[in-house]
């Protein structure tokens, strides 16, 4: 260390290097000490501290230092400073700050750089460290490759939520969404997922046959299956494989209505409940139920039949027994949850119920929140932020996502049954031929369906990843005027969760500021370093 301030005092300009080693790629920024202006930068490979292999993580960290570094300035470094994925500076024997130091320190001596012991700490860290005024204090988020949030006390991570790997966690991340997309295109091919654009999309990227995807075999041009499976056909079974309506088959029962709506409009008015086969339906504005009706529930302002199995009991404005675990609320201002009592979800006025037609599941409510089930989660949350599946002024009907129940038979899709098999058994060979990690490069498979094609079930996973990363956030506890800062590939200026989110936050008070990475916040912590030296 001597020797680099006898340099300093001869005239040599002192350099610093700040390392942002994430998920993805590992990038080096040489810049001055004095302003922190660059002058040099490389990249390689994934520097995750937890999952790349120790020599592995060295050779990437050698690599891009090495690039940004030219041999005749490496004397003048006088400060190093690294954030990793999967490292924090909160304990000297984290395992991924030891794997960091170790591997981070090799990597130095190997290119001839003794610019004393590097600083280590989380990508996250040095993320927030990148935001104007170089901040001590705040909130930080990462939504790349993986999802990870932290509050930030003293530049140090103090509370970090998620971030707990592909297995375990990252959700509303990049590799989250890519999975979302797989399980969405084998759902379709097995008959368990809504049509969507996503199955001929994926199947491309992962390299699937042209001749098994939808449409294929029968000799549609690239792209007529996206036409074909675009959002019109999915709420009804009346179009065929060209897109054409259809007429009813003969003998066919015809469709089952939908027996929620929005504002007591449903296969008559006021209906609300769940309308399986055989099963009865409540009547318009409340009318008592048939004793012969079972599984069904009544919505309205009077009480329903005295026999009524199946956890079928009046949610609303009338008396409907103790025991309330129907799923419909009436015009009043009782509870109505899905398998669940009073409070696990709640429909304000207005009519809220769920139908399974043909396979179909749908929500709707009218100016209250309707929950799913009311557990925890984005989904699950009666009233939370994004978390009632129908809501709102007229109610919505939920877009058909991930896991849903298929809307409708594939018989109208130019895709047959042996042709799904065969694009199963191609598809899932190429997903485990690769690290788990890498289905994140699916994630603009999903963007691009979402906004060229308008694909619903795409749209779904968008919406859903933005709940997560919202969700990560408030379990911050987070308080109203925080800042928080942002990073990652699905936050930037033109990111596919950016608007999203940004309106999730905004309700709770939050701002939301980007930065492109940690490259920077890691030469303003090397900076501070140097600074703390001398």
């Amino acid at each position: 260390m001597g020797n680099k301030l006898n340099q300093e005092r001869q005239g040599f300009s002192p350099l610093v290097i700040g390392i942002d080693a994430g998920g993805t790629r590992t990038r080096a920024v040489l810049a001055t000490a004095d302003d922190g202006r660059p002058v040099g930068e490389g990249a390689a490979g994934p520097g995750n501290a937890l999952t790349v292999p120790l020599p592995q993580l060295t050779e990437h960290l050698a690599e891009a230092i090495g690039l940004a570094v030219p041999e005749p300035v490496r004397n003048r470094v006088v400060a190093v400073a690294g954030g990793f994925a999967g490292a924090t500076d909160a304990a000297a024997d984290e395992p991924g700050r030891r794997n960091a130091l170790a591997a981070l320190t090799v990597a130095l001596h190997r290119l001839g750089i003794d610019a004393g012991p590097p600083v280590i700490g989380s990508d996250i860290e040095a993320a927030f460290a990148s935001a104007p005024g170089a901040p001590a204090d705040g909130l930080a988020l990462v939504a790349g490759t993986g999802a990870v949030a932290m509050r930030i006390t003293g530049r140090r991570g103090t509370v970090t939520v998620d971030g707990d790997g592909w297995l375990l966690g990252d959700d509303g991340s990049g590799f989250w969404i890519g999975r979302a997309a797989v399980r969405a295109a084998l759902r379709m091919a097995d008959g368990r997922g809504a049509p969507t654009v996503l199955a001929e999309a994926v199947g491309r990227e992962l390299g699937v046959p042209a001749d098994v995807l939808p449409g294929g075999a029968s000799g549609g041009v690239a792209g007529g299956a996206v036409r074909r499976l675009s959002p019109e056909v999915v709420p009804g079974a009346t179009a065929d494989a060209t897109g054409a309506p259809r007429e009813q088959r003969p003998g066919a029962a015809p469709p089952l209505p939908e027996a929620t709506a929005a504002g007591g409009e449903s296969a008559g008015s006021g209906q609300a409940g769940v309308a399986g086969p055989g099963e009865g339906v409540s009547r318009d504005g409340g009318h008592e139920a048939a004793p012969s009706e079972t599984g069904s529930s009544t919505a309205g302002g009077r009480s329903a039949g005295p026999v009524q199995s199946g956890g079928g009991d009046v949610a609303g404005g009338g008396p409907g027994g103790p025991a309330q675990t129907g799923v419909a609320g009436g015009p009043g201002s009782g509870s109505a949850g899905v398998a669940g009592g009073p409070g696990e979800g709640s429909a304000g006025p207005g009519r809220a119920g769920v139908a399974e037609s043909a396979g179909r599941t749908r929500m709707a409510g009218g100016s209250g929140s309707a929950g799913v089930a009311g557990g925890p989660g984005p989904t699950g949350m009666a009233g939370g932020l994004g978390g009632g599946v129908a809501g709102g002024s007229g109610g919505h009907v939920a877009p058909p996502g991930v896991g849903r129940r298929s809307p409708l038979p594939h018989d109208h899709i130019p895709w047959s049954r042996a042709h799904r098999e065969a694009y199963r058994r191609h598809l899932l060979p190429a997903v485990m031929a690769e690290a788990p990690i890498h289905l994140a490069r699916l994630a603009p498979v999903v963007v691009a369906a979402a906004r060229d094609a308008g694909d619903p079930v795409a749209l779904a996973i968008l919406d859903e990843a933005a709940d997560q990363l919202t969700e990560t956030v408030r379990a911050l506890e987070s308080r109203p005027g925080e800042r928080v800062v942002a990073t990652g590939g699905l936050l930037g200026p033109d990111g596919p969760l950016t608007g999203r989110l940004e309106a999730r936050l905004r309700a709770l008070g939050l701002t939301l500021d980007w930065v492109p990475d940690g490259c920077r916040g890691a030469v303003a912590l090397a900076r501070l370093a140097h600074g703390g030296r001398t």
